[in-house]
């Protein structure tokens, strides 16, 4: 099976390089954030749950996030492999979901990670907020997302790195330049 994490900043673009590689992989794309704003519009327990976590721009807690690719990775048994969108964003779902791998027989195959300098990414969000009407684009929460990502999230580099597993691309121009840039790493 073959397993991918898509890392990046908020607004590097993870979203749109995970449908485009899990369409040319043939890999299940989960993205937890998708999940979580499904609930949250659809007004379930869950949704009710994370709402005012995620419009502050704060990480929803681990415990909840693995109960879900838990369950979304079970009811997917018959895939080539799964693209991670999203998560995970600290070392401990890190680990969480190398012990869910290791429960169903699979592991990571490669991190992609794209890199994209603060500026580029704090344009494209607030460009995202006017375009589809993201409440938690705006300029504060953006701060605390890219402040969240760097104490948090970003560690996760050295993880993955000391695994042999990070690819790193650049995740500026345009969407098929960093794709094709994908896609010539993961021929590799």
């Amino acid at each position: 099976m073959f397993n991918l994490i898509l890392f990046g900043p908020p607004g590097s673009g993870k979203g749109t390089q995970s449908i485009k590689i899990a369409e040319k992989c043939q890999l299940k794309h989960i993205s937890t954030g998708d999940i979580l704003r499904s609930e949250i519009k659809n007004r379930t327990e869950l949704g009710l749950k994370v709402k005012d976590v995620i419009e502050r721009g704060e990480l929803v807690s681990d415990d909840l996030l693995i109960q879900i690719l838990h369950s979304v990775m079970g009811c997917n048994t018959d895939v080539k492999g799964f693209i991670f969108d999203g998560f995970p964003r600290t070392i401990v779902q890190a680990q969480a979901l190398d012990k869910l791998m290791d429960t169903c027989n699979v592991n990571v195959s490669y991190v992609i990670s794209l890199d994209v300098a603060d500026e580029e990414v704090i344009s494209r969000l607030l460009k995202r907020a006017e375009i589809e009407g993201r409440k938690d684009d705006n300029k504060e929460t953006i701060n605390n997302r890219l402040s969240v990502y760097k104490n948090q999230t970003s560690p996760l580099l050295d993880y993955y790195d000391k695994q042999g597993k990070l690819v790193r691309v650049d995740g500026v121009g345009s969407i098929d330049d960093i794709f094709g840039a994908i896609c010539e790493k993961l021929d590799k």
